[in-house]
Order: structure tokens, then C-alpha cells, then sequence
């Protein structure tokens, strides 16, 4: 019987002694050599399924031999050729078998591509990455090493994720909390993003729309994305921003004027802070955060309203940005939520994380070829950054947003009624 073998002479099937003597030698090599021996066993067990015993004759064959070829499976490392039993079936087509179908089909290689350059390593690297240069495992030509071998896997396997994710069904999704944020990946172009945070406190990416800016169409066409797919604009839900007013307007458009809207308090300190002298960062510094963790909404717009009081005269730019949008700063403590909660849905950390991982993950590409290029690369950073998302820390409360949100949409429909009724008379 004519054996599996590997280029370069890769000992697949040496005696079991020279085998062991191999691990002194290089364990890596007597891994792969190890491994390739048990893929050609499983695919001459295959022939065999299929085919019966050499020289057989029997009703249960399906195809018969057609001699051997080589073919390339990938591993971590790169590519190894092995040659493989080909099968014809009595009309006369290739049978595939099935253990060489399911080893070819992991793209272990692809996958170490993707990998690699998610954590920072790049495409002229990626063979040093995988191989030590004085390892015994060859590396020629062909091995699929290259730098543009790598850039190819990384660019189908990115899009193949990211296709399946913004297709993906959001409909079973009990989503009480999205947040949207922008980032600017280069000066005419911006990806949106949105996170949701589910009745259990888990975070979930949920979609992706590329823009040249950050304005309302852009938004817009984002949240028409997620509704597609599932999200029911009916349910009271609670949106976190960072003051954008696009954002507010394309949130407003389509989940009501009622809507519940919450600026990120850290964006608005930060804002105010940069547009005042180091002298005056103290006191402000101090009712900026006298206001956010008051229990009374009235009491700390109240609060807010005095500072840009006092800030008028000689400030007056400063004072007019307290003051825009400072129902929307103090959703949260309008709703009543718990001290906790509070401090965790008061502000955009959740996806400014998320942002810093996509920066992080994209800090090598140099420059960006196309929209579509950007969304790959975000998606795919993304995805990287959900695999060490936590439960929100105050997840044991959000029972008390949920009734927070249902008694704030109530009151706002009673009141359409009321006005309705007026308008009428």
C-alpha cells in the first residue's frame, strides 16, 4: 500500500522508535509528523468506507480507487502537503473524503492569520510569528507565510465574520440599554457603532454603519439597520450619547420625542473643563459632581444652573454649554434609578472601550483603502473586544430601570393624550 508522505521529508509514518527519537530532536516536528500520520490513517479508513478492501467486490461500494494526489492542508504554521487517496464514484465524479474535507474546512491557518493581526502583528511578520527561524519545521515557498498569503486570509475571513454579524438577528435580544458612539478613522471617514446592554447586564455588539460624518442621515441609516434585524422601536429603552446632536435627532425621529436620552456626563465635564483656566477647575470640578450624585433631578439642574450663573459674566461661552442639553445630562436621575445604576448608564464607557480596542486593533494600517476596509477592520475589532465584555456592574438593578422606562413612557403617552384632547376642544 502506497503511504501518505509530506514534502521536504516530513517523517509521517517513521517506526515507532525513530518517532520517539524524534522528540529529542524537535518535538514540534514530531507533533506534525504525528498528526499527518493520523490524517492519512483516518482517510484510508475513508477509502476503505467507501471503496471496501483492495481488489473487493461486494454490492456496498459507493466508488472505487483512483490512485493518490497531493494536496495542502493548513495548519497554525503554515501550509504541509500530504498526498491523499482520490475516489470516483461509478458515474464517473470525484468522491470527496470526508476526514479530508473536515480537515481542509477548519482553515486553522486562516484563522491564525485573523489572530494575529487582531493582536497587533503584522502581515510582514505573521511567518515569524508562527515559525521560529531556527525551527525544524521548513517553511519554503508556498507555505502561505507570505505577507499578502496572510493580508488575503484576513481580508475573506473579516468579511465573512462581519457579513454574518450585521445580518445577524437582534429580535431575541431583551435590550433595555444602547449606546451609539462615533470614530473617525480618517478625516472623510467615521464608523457608528452601537452596544446594547440586555435585561441580565450583558453587553452586545449590535451594528456598524460607515459615514463621512457623524450626522443624522448617518445615524439614521444605522438604527434603520438595527431595526431590520429585530429591534423593536415599540419598547421603552434607555440611549446613551455623547452629546451629538445628530444622535439625539435620529434617535428622536424614530423611538418617539419622549425618547429616553441620556448624555454622558464624563464627555460634558470633560468639555467644560478644557474651555476654563486651572484655576477655576476645583470649584467646578466639585459642582459638576454635586450634581451628578444628587438623588433630586430639580435640586441638580438647579445646581448646574447656578454654576452657569456664575460663569456668565466672564465666561459666557462656557456657560452657555452647561446649560445645552441639561435635561438630557440628567435622564438618569430623573428616572429614579439607584445611586449604582446611575453611575454606570451616566456616561458612554461601555462603547468608549470598545472604541479603544478598535484604535488599538487598527494602529498598524497605515492607510485606509476604502469604507469597506474601515468597516472590516471595526467589525472585526469589535468582535475581538465582546470576548472580555463583563456584566454590568450594577446588573442586580436594572429591574428598577425597566419599571423606570415603562412609567416614563405611560406618563409621556398620557400626556400626548391630554394634549390631544385640549388641542380637540
Amino acid at each position: 500500500m502506497n503511504r501518505p508522505t509530506t514534502f521536504h521529508g516530513i517523517p509521517t509514518r517513521a517506526p515507532k522508535i525513530e518517532a520517539l527519537a524524534n522528540i529529542s530532536a524537535s518535538f514540534e516536528l514530531f507533533c506534525l509528523a504525528s498528526g499527518m500520520e493520523a490524517l492519512g490513517e483516518m482517510m484510508d479508513h475513508d477509502a476503505r468506507a467507501i471503496c471496501g478492501p483492495r481488489h473487493a467486490r461486494g454490492h456496498d461500494r459507493r466508488a472505487h480507487r483512483w490512485g493518490k494526489t497531493r494536496g495542502k492542508i493548513g495548519f497554525h504554521g503554515g501550509k504541509v502537503e500530504i498526498e491523499r487517496p482520490r475516489l470516483r464514484s461509478f458515474e464517473g465524479k470525484e468522491q470527496a473524503l470526508p476526514s479530508w474535507e473536515a480537515a481542509v474546512g477548519e482553515d486553522w491557518l486562516g484563522k491564525w492569520a485573523m489572530n494575529q493581526m487582531l493582536i497587533n502583528v503584522s502581515t510582514r511578520k505573521f511567518a515569524r510569528s508562527v515559525r521560529l527561524p531556527e525551527g525544524d519545521v521548513p517553511a519554503p515557498m508556498g507555505s502561505g507565510l507570505s505577507k499578502s498569503a496572510a493580508s488575503r486570509r484576513f481580508v475573506a475571513l473579516s468579511a465573512a465574520r462581519m457579513k454574518e454579524w450585521v445580518a445577524s438577528d437582534l429580535s431575541g435580544l431583551d435590550l433595555l440599554v444602547i449606546q451609539i458612539d462615533g470614530i473617525h478613522m480618517d478625516e472623510d471617514l467615521i464608523q457608528v457603532a452601537a452596544i446594547g446592554v440586555d435585561a441580565k447586564g450583558d453587553k452586545h455588539p449590535l451594528g456598524l454603519i460607515e459615514g463621512a460624518t457623524e450626522n443624522a442621515a448617518t445615524v439614521q441609516a444605522l438604527i434603520n439597520n438595527l431595526i431590520e434585524r429585530g429591534l423593536d422601536p415599540a419598547v421603552p429603552r434607555l440611549f446613551i450619547i455623547d452629546g451629538a446632536k445628530a444622535l439625539s435627532k435620529a434617535i428622536r425621529r424614530t423611538f418617539g420625542a419622549a425618547a429616553a436620552i441620556q448624555r454622558c456626563q464624563v464627555h460634558k465635564a470633560r468639555n467644560i473643563m478644557e474651555r476654563l483656566p486651572k484655576s477655576l477647575h476645583p470649584s467646578v470640578r466639585r459642582v459638576l459632581r454635586q450634581a451628578w450624585e444628587l438623588d433630586d433631578a430639580d435640586k441638580a439642574e438647579k445646581l448646574l444652573r447656578n454654576l452657569a450663573r456664575r460663569l456668565e459674566r466672564d465666561w459666557s461661552g462656557v456657560s452657555g454649554s452647561i446649560l445645552e442639553g441639561v435635561d438630557e445630562i440628567l435622564t438618569v436621575t430623573r428616572l429614579g434609578l439607584p445611586k449604582e445604576l446611575r453611575r454606570s448608564l451616566a456616561c458612554t464607557n461601555i462603547i468608549e472601550n470598545v472604541m479603544g480596542t478598535v484604535r488599538r486593533v487598527c494602529r498598524n494600517v497605515k492607510r485606509w483603502r476604502s469604507a469597506s476596509m474601515a468597516m472590516r477592520w471595526t467589525a472585526a475589532a469589535m468582535q475581538e473586544a465582546a470576548k472580555g465584555f463583563r456584566r454590568l456592574k450594577a446588573h442586580k438593578q436594572l429591574p428598577a430601570l425597566r419599571a423606570a422606562l415603562e412609567a416614563h413612557q405611560t406618563r409621556n403617552s398620557t400626556r400626548g393624550v391630554l394634549a390631544r384632547q385640549a388641542n380637540a376642544a
